[in-house]
């Protein structure tokens, strides 16, 4: 059965690429969005199996419709697409639940290679920025090994704050409440002398804990 596979972006001309790229014998194109609003009305109605989401939409954030598609659409395995090779929006990606994260001038069967990877359930190559990220915020390390004096919560919940992640976002890459994570947020700034968030994370990437 053929992969069925959604495009959203905002230029016309990066769908029909892709869309010439991708389609096939294996993979289907069935849906097309040019805005976040349509991505997130569109793949809630034909629920695809795979999307190639933009990360900068001209109505929303593609990082803050990925929430939203995963939300309507659980099934579907989103792979956000972007020109810029940026850290922060790796990490929203990831704590949102993308399954990938690739630019758009990559060699075509990296294309490929990822939408196939989505619907087998496997993970992007090791060496990739996501996979490099993913690792990064999922580890509860021993605060003690950085001298921070932080408990192992508080040291992950300090990762996430170095790639300006929101509570939100924080809160459902950790699977924890939002509550719980002001609380953590608010331990970090006590600790560490921090006047604010941007502060820490100024602290973090000096520190090359990001």
């Amino acid at each position: 059965m053929a992969i069925r596979l959604m495009l959203a972006d905002d230029q016309e001309v990066i769908r029909r690429g892709l869309a010439r790229l991708l389609a096939g014998e294996d993979i289907q194109i069935v849906a097309e969005a040019a805005t976040s609003a349509e991505a997130i009305a569109t793949a809630t109605q034909c629920k695809p199996d795979v999307l190639l989401l933009d990360v900068q939409m001209p109505d929303m954030d593609g990082v803050d419709a990925l929430e939203q598609i995963r939300e309507k659409s659980p099934t579907t395995k989103v792979i956000m697409i972007s020109a810029y090779d940026n850290s922060s929006h790796v990490a929203r990606a990831v704590a949102q639940g993308a399954v990938d994260f690739l630019l758009k001038d990559v060699p075509a069967e990296e294309f490929e290679n990822a939408v196939r990877r989505a619907v087998r359930g496997e993970a992007s190559p090791e060496d990739a920025l996501f996979s490099t990220i993913k690792a990064r915020l999922q580890v509860r390390p021993d605060p003690k090994r950085d001298d921070v004096p932080l408990t192992r919560r508080e040291y992950q919940v300090l990762k996430h704050l170095g790639y300006g992640l929101s509570n939100r976002e924080i809160a459902r890459s950790l699977n924890i409440s939002v509550e719980t994570v002001k609380e953590h947020v608010q331990h970090v700034l006590r600790k560490l002398a921090m006047p604010d968030r941007t502060a820490v994370a100024v602290w973090i990437v000096k520190r090359g804990l990001a």
